[in-house]
């Protein structure tokens, strides 16, 4: 069974950084890095194709930085100058080859808890 599993997450004052880890149990194509804060929407916070490219939202930009090692089946989202409004739980998602056929599927893991202190 396939799982995206998260780690990383914590308290940190304003300004500081924290790195997130998403570890698949399968070969990972394109991923992606959400947020959900109370009483919002969950939003994409950056993204990372098979090829390597980003994107980030603008709130992010200059801030985080998505990468990943496609040896360790892993993708991260480094986070520096971290604000009060970063604030959220941060789910990675990302599609996984099947082992064995040309297929993917799409995984969400379990979520980690970013909280930024004033």
């Amino acid at each position: 069974q396939v799982q995206l599993v998260e780690s990383g997450g914590g308290l940190v004052q304003a300004g500081g950084s924290l790195r997130l880890s998403c570890a698949a149990s399968g070969s990972i194509n394109a991923m992606g890095w959400y947020r959900q804060a109370p009483g919002k929407q969950r939003e994409l916070v950056a993204s990372i194709t098979s090829g390597g490219s980003t994107n980030y939202a603008d709130s992010v930009k200059g801030r985080f930085t998505i990468s990943r090692d496609n040896a360790k089946n892993t993708g991260y989202l480094q986070m520096n100058s971290l604000k009060p409004e970063d604030t959220a739980v941060y789910y990675c998602n990302a599609d996984i080859w099947r082992v064995g056929t040309i297929t993917m599927a799409n995984y969400w893991g379990q979520g980690t808890q970013v909280t930024v202190s004033s």
